[in-house]
């Protein structure tokens, strides 16, 4: 070791030394110019510099950038960081230019009539490094405390290794009380008894690193209840053991939602074909009536032809009565043609006032099932202030229904496909709702015959759809048109009757 021994007493030369050799931080000590006097054992492995290469050098060869300009031949009680009695963070500079965080103290002393400085250097890098695991840490705990699903992470033998606080929600159990334990207890038999705690058969066998597809199965909470839940594993690989991390969601609301959707389409399915049947009634009333009127008439004329004929009385008699009876008949189908229509037209209707924004929502996403491959972009403009209307929430979702469906079958082959939907006031006491698509547009035949039965541009279509939205929105005190029609796309609105304007009216 080398070092400055210039003015100190021999007797404590061997003190010194073994002090320099020995103390864990590094100690140097400077003249007023930054020159370095005393370099120790431990500031060689602090840099990397054999003494030799730093004693007589400016200090400023330790230090990188503004530090090594403010500390080379300046009075090192001048600038930072040889500050007398402080201690502060500063960087150091290796050998091989490679920094480092160090706490600096400095001491002042007089050698020889000379004014000398000290500095004791810690290193900090392993404190700086602990300081950045614990954020870490905090961040990582943070996220599992507050990302809605759960999470649960499991070594290679299944055993929980945290529980994030969802989990716990989920699961009914405190961490400290399945830490350690299996991640059977998760699970209800038989699931329990299937699986030997081993999660990698989660996991793609060629992808182990990634994670797995979602899966449903069973969850078991604290009380003995179970749920369904959605479930995926991943791997975390790097560290000395092999972990697991499970996320977990609750899917029981989502089935709920799922179960209604169904109800709902099973509910309009009905109430279409209700609808459907009643319009097939009154367009097949009406196109029968006049044949069916036209046979009456027929029939009567033969009568009077019968009178004025030269035939036998007999068969006057026996033409007459047969005439009689297909008349009888021929208006005994209309009567039962009328009776269907009426029975069929009197469908139960449950009007209450209604939030239509909501409607419209829940129809959509009925709308869409099943149609989710046709990369339609859905916007919607919808009213937040608009009042409630007075409607059959089921009957105007098959309005809507209807009008989507039609829209998305519209745009099937269409470049740019989007549908809006908007609400807005419309006439004073009236609600409207505009469905926009941009397919191709309607012919001007069709466009002039829309509301007509069996006018349609499907190939399989009955051509009544819209027919029925026109009866059940007249039903309604409303009405239906169609606002535009290019090749840009078609435009249909309707109108509601607010539900204060219906019960001023009443």
């Amino acid at each position: 070791m080398e070092y400055s021994t210039q003015g100190i007493a021999e007797g404590n030369i061997g003190l010194l030394d073994v002090l320099l050799a020995t103390v864990a931080d590094g100690i140097l000590m400077i003249d007023a110019k930054g020159v370095v006097l005393v370099y120790s054992a431990a500031c060689e492995r602090l840099f990397g510099y054999r003494s030799d290469e730093v004693l007589g050098k400016s200090i400023g060869m330790l230090m990188p950038g503004s530090f090594e300009k403010q500390n080379s031949n300046q009075p090192p009680n001048a600038g930072e960081p040889w500050m007398v009695g402080a201690s502060r963070e500063i960087v150091g500079r290796r050998k091989d230019q490679t920094t480092f965080p160090m706490c600096l103290s400095v001491g002042e002393g007089n050698l020889d009539g000379r004014k000398v400085f000290v500095g004791v250097l810690h290193n900090l890098t392993n404190r700086k490094l602990d300081d950045t695991i614990r954020e870490r840490e905090a961040n990582l705990r943070s996220i599992l405390d507050t990302v809605p699903d759960a999470i649960v992470m499991l070594d290679d033998k299944g055993l929980i290794d945290s529980f994030s606080s969802a989990a716990s929600l989920l699961f009914g159990y405190d961490s400290a009380e399945v830490v350690g334990k299996t991640v059977m207890m998760l699970m209800p038999s038989p699931y329990r008894e299937q699986h030997d705690g081993d999660l990698r058969h989660f996991l793609p066998a060629a992808e182990q690193s990634t994670v797995s597809k979602s899966r449903i199965v069973v969850g078991l909470r604290r009380d003995g209840s179970t749920f369904p839940m959605e479930l995926a594993i991943g791997t975390v690989v790097g560290g000395p053991k092999r972990l697991f991390t499970a996320f977990v969601r609750d899917i029981t609301r989502r089935q709920g939602a799922e179960q209604r959707l169904e109800e709902l389409q099973s509910e309009l399915l009905h109430v279409s074909r209700l609808s459907a049947m009643g319009q097939m009634t009154a367009a097949i009333a009406h196109e029968l009536n006049q044949p069916l009127t036209a046979i009456t008439n027929y029939v009567e004329a033969a009568k009077r032809t019968l009178e004025t004929a030269d035939v036998k009385p007999s068969i006057v008699s026996r033409a007459r009565k047969m005439m009689d009876e297909a008349a009888e008949q021929t208006l005994r189908a209309g009567a039962i043609i009328k009776k269907l229509r009426d029975f069929v037209e009197k469908r139960d209707s449950d009007h209450k006032p209604e939030n239509l924004n909501n409607v419209i929502a829940e129809a959509l996403a009925l709308a869409f099932v099943g149609a989710a491959d046709e990369n339609v972009r859905v916007k919607l403009q919808l009213d937040a202030t608009l009042a409630p209307v007075m409607i059959d929430r089921i009957q105007i979702q098959q309005v809507l229904l209807n009008l989507i469906r039609n829209s998305i079958e519209a745009m099937h082959l269409a470049d740019k496909r989007e549908l809006i939907l908007t609400t807005s006031s419309g006439d004073a006491g009236f609600v409207d709702v505009t469905v926009q698509d941009t397919g191709p547009g309607l012919s001007q035949d069709v466009s002039n015959r829309l509301f007509q039965h069996f006018v349609t541009t499907k190939d399989s279509g009955m051509g009544i759809g819209l027919t029925i939205c026109q009866s059940i929105l007249e039903a309604h005190g409303g009405r239906i048109w169609l606002l535009k029609s290019s090749p840009a796309g078609t435009t249909f609105r309707f109108r509601l009757p607010l539900a204060s304007n219906l019960a001023a009216a009443a």
